[in-house]
Parts: C-alpha cells; structure tokens; sequence
C-alpha cells in the first residue's frame, strides 16, 4: 500500500496557465479545487505578461505561482510577446511535463498556452470558452484568440448556455462541453467573506460614504484597445459631465496601467471634482469598490460577470458584447461610446432606484460558485480519474436548480 507521500509523488500535474489579472482571478478558485480535490497536482505557471498585477491577485487567495516566466519585451508588440511566452512555456514544459494544461479566456498568454499543449499531444481545457463577439476586430485581438483556441481544446467549460450553443454551432462534439458556470462569481464570492481593508484613505472614506448611502458611487473601468483615443475621451468626458450635474455622485476610476489609456484618463478628470483617479486596484478593493456602487461603466468582461452578484446594473462602454446573458437578463445595458447615450442612460439609472431594481429581477446569469468544483471533477473525467462528469450549471432564469 502506497504512503500518502508517494501518491502525491505520481498525481499528474495541471498546469494553470496564467499571465494577466483576470487570468488570475479566474483560475485560483480552480487551482483550489484541484488541491482539495486530491486527485491533481496543480501547477500556477506566471507567464510574465502583467506580473506584478497577477502576483497579487494570486496572493489574494493565498496563492503563488509555482513558476514564473520572464519576458524580454522591449516593443509590446503581439508577436515579441507570442514569440517569449512560446519559448518560456516550452522551456518550463520540458522540466516538468503536464499532464494538461488549463488555460482561461482569449489573451495571448491563453493562445500561447494552448499552443504549447496542443504541439506537445497534451490535452487543452479551455476555462470560459465558447464567448463570440462575432466580430473580429472587437474585442481585438481576443475575439481571434478564443476562436483559435476552441481549435485545439480537447474539454471546453462555456460559463453559460448560451456559450456552449456558440461552440455547438461551430461543429464542437456535445461530449465535449460542458457548462460550468464562470468562476469569477466563485473567486469573488470568496474575497467577499471577510472584511476587506482598503489602503488609500480617501477611497475608505468613499467606500463608507456610499455604503450608508450618503452618496452615489460610480465606478468606471476602462482599457479596451478598440476604444483608445477619441472613443475613450467622449467616455470619460461623459463622465466629467455626470459628476458636474449630480452634487451627489461620486466616480471611483481604476487606471489601466497601459501609456495610452492612463495617460488621457488623467488629462480628462485629474482636475474634475467628485472623481477619484486610482490606480489599479487590488481585487478584494476592487470588489469592495462594486459592492458599494450603485452604477458601473465598463469595457471589461469580468465587470459585467462581477457585478449582478451584488445587484449593480452596468452600461456596457462597447458596441458588441460576447457576453450578451447579462444584457439578455437585463442587468446590463450596450451604450457604446456614445457621449449622449452615456449620459443620458447613466442620469436615468443613477436618479431611479425602480428602475435598477428591474435591471436586477433575473439574478446572475453568469454562476452559482460552484464552477471550480464542477471544473475539478470534469478533469478529473477526462483524465479517467473519475467516472461521470458533473451536471452542468443551470441558470436560475432557467427555473431549474443549479447542480454540482
């Protein structure tokens, strides 16, 4: 009989491939379950991409990577960052062959990833597959990114139905999909169990300020390359005249570290009174900072995951959105980069109550916080560590229960 020491000696390693926040957020509840779950050995491997931003978000849930990559990038152009995260990938493959490898949503650290299991014969699971813009250029590059990826994923865990009938569509085997659900909704509902310290005094007065009700909390969040320049300015000046008009609102904005977004963000609000330019934000604060809000404005997918959790509706700041369950259950609203729409939309939800209540009636589309365990044992399924897969998610809209 093996000891406890030798059985983990031979359980096959997961590799969890991470490189930016989201990434991050994404897979640590997985990498959790696959502890617990004793059956896998998971590997967090750091591919360089935003390394600073990941190495926190990971410690959040009291986790670091087991490997990290560095990148030599002196362009930021997508192919020398393909270029690196290929050849570092491979470098850490040959030390420590996976047994699969998970990689999550359409960044180059996902295609890259996906590529690297894909040359060695190993099996892709892909964590939030099946999203479609149908548009190439919006988001651009990921739109391109997840397409290909879906390519080479031997197991494709959508978040939602709707997700999985876009792979259906595209010829996918039903055997393997799986709806899982997203698990963001799992990550921050973990991050909201205990109390959240917030480092930035001014932020703490705010966050407490909209809690009791004594203002109106706005957070806005941008960094979308499709909207960069003249697009993004009509955004922000939007906002400028929001707070200009309502005494009571306040605006939280997360500057995006990128040159190009952060630099026009504080050319357009450093001197607005009422709007609070930080930059960006551990998770527990950021999600501190939605729970607290009573609107949002955002390009970013992970928004628009995050927010129906706590009853907070978002204007959606694209004109296409591969998550259109949020919009259909109508707890989010596409208003582009409109200036007129921002402005008008925004005033209406932000002085009725009723109406961001209605937003709300359907719940969220997105999960349950049971997506890592179903995660857990869909692996373990196909590695033939265990013998069924699990039930799929269900949406509450859908009038059935929600399984494991």
């Amino acid at each position: 009989m093996r000891n406890a020491q030798n059985e983990t000696d031979v359980m096959p390693e997961i590799w969890l491939v991470v490189g930016t926040r989201p990434e991050a957020v994404k897979l640590a509840p997985v990498a959790r379950a696959l502890a617990s779950g004793g059956r896998m050995r998971p590997v967090l491997v750091a591919t360089g991409q935003h390394p600073e931003m990941v190495g926190q978000a990971l410690a959040t849930f009291g986790l670091t990577a087991d490997e990290n990559l560095t990148l030599n990038r002196r362009t930021g152009s997508q192919p020398e960052l393909l270029s690196g995260l290929l050849t570092g990938l491979e470098e850490v493959a040959d030390r420590r062959p996976p047994a699969a490898v998970i990689v999550q949503g359409d960044t180059t650290t996902t295609l890259a990833g996906a590529l690297i299991a894909f040359w060695r014969r190993v099996p892709v699971v892909h964590l939030e597959a099946g999203l479609r813009s149908f548009d190439l250029g919006a988001p651009f590059p990921e739109e391109l990114n997840r397409k290909l990826v879906t390519q080479a994923a031997a197991l494709h865990l959508a978040p939602t139905p709707d997700a999985a009938a876009n792979l259906l569509a595209e010829g996918v085997p039903e055997e393997n999909v799986l709806v899982a659900g997203n698990t963001v909704v799992d990550a921050i509902l973990t991050v909201t169990d205990g109390s959240t310290t917030v480092r930035d005094p001014e932020l703490a007065t705010l966050l407490e300020n909209a809690t009791r009700g004594a203002v109106k909390l706005m957070l806005v969040t941008l960094h979308r390359r499709e909207s960069w320049g003249e697009p993004m300015r009509r955004v922000l000046r939007a906002v400028a005249h929001l707070t200009a008009t309502d005494p009571e609102l306040r605006v939280v904005l997360p500057a995006h570290p990128n040159p190009e977004v952060r630099d026009l963000v504080r050319a357009e609000l450093a001197d607005t009174p009422g709007a609070l330019i930080t930059g960006s934000l551990p998770y527990p604060e950021l999600a501190a900072t939605l729970a607290a809000s009573t609107l949002v404005l955002s390009d970013s997918g992970g928004i628009q995951e995050e927010a129906p959790t706590f009853g907070v509706p978002v204007l959606v700041l694209r004109d296409v959105t591969e998550r259109m369950e949020a919009v259909n259950a109508g707890c989010a609203l596409l208003v582009g980069t409109d200036y007129d729409k921002i402005v008008s939309t925004a005033k209406q939800l932000l002085n009725d109550p009723a109406a961001r209540t209605r937003m709300m009636s359907s719940g969220n589309p997105f999960g349950d916080g049971a997506a890592a365990e179903r995660t857990e044992r869909a692996l373990a399924h196909l590695l033939g560590l265990a013998a069924d897969p699990p039930a799929p998610f269900r949406p509450a809209a859908e009038n059935e229960p929600a399984e494991v």
